[in-house]
C-alpha cells in the first residue's frame, strides 16, 4: 500500500464515473478548491446524514469557492438512487476499484460486531486552488463536521 497523500503535498489526478453521468476529473477543477468527502455506504443512517448535512451546506460551501464531491465504492446505480432519494446538488463519484480512497488512505481495515472487513473510513479532504492538500478530518464523526469544514473555507 502506497503512503498517503499529505498536507501540501500536489494531490494526483484522478478520474471517477459520476452520478451526474460522464466521469469526473480532479484536474477539471484545478483553479477552484475541492471539498472531497468519502463515505462507507449509501442508504445507511451515519452516510445519509452526512450527504444531507453537506447538501443543506451546499450553497454556502460553493459561495466560498468550494466544489463538493462525495465518493464511495457504491455503483453509479446506487448514487443515483441516494442522490434521487436526498435532494443531492453535488456529484457522486463511484470508485468501485478503491483506487482513489487507497491513494487517500481511507481504504482500511475496519471492524463491526466482531467482523473484520475492508472499507472506507469516513474522511474529507480540502484540495487548494493549486490541486494540494490544503487541509484533512480522518475518521470523522458526523455531528459537528460540515461546520468544521465550513469553518476552514472561511480562512
Amino acid at each position: 500500500m502506497t503512503k498517503p497523500i499529505e498536507i501540501g503535498q500536489k494531490v494526483p489526478d484522478f478520474t471517477l464515473p459520476a452520478s451526474t453521468g460522464g466521469e469526473i476529473s480532479l484536474s477539471d477543477y484545478r483553479g477552484r478548491k475541492v471539498l472531497l468527502y468519502f463515505y462507507p455506504k449509501n442508504m445507511t443512517p451515519a452516510c445519509t446524514q452526512e450527504a444531507c448535512e453537506f447538501r443543506d451546506a451546499h450553497d454556502e460551501i460553493s459561495a466560498r469557492g468550494a466544489v463538493l464531491l462525495g465518493i464511495s465504492p457504491d455503483s453509479l446505480a446506487s448514487h443515483g438512487k441516494f442522490t434521487d432519494k436526498n435532494g443531492l446538488p453535488f456529484p457522486l463519484l463511484s470508485d468501485e476499484e478503491h483506487r482513489v480512497s487507497e491513494m487517500f488512505g481511507v481504504w482500511q481495515l475496519k471492524k463491526l460486531y466482531g467482523k473484520e472487513f475492508m472499507g472506507i473510513v469516513r474522511s474529507t479532504f480540502l484540495i487548494d486552488e493549486e490541486g494540494k492538500l490544503a487541509a484533512e478530518w480522518r475518521k470523522v464523526r458526523v455531528k459537528g463536521h460540515v461546520e468544521k469544514t465550513l469553518e476552514e473555507l472561511a480562512k
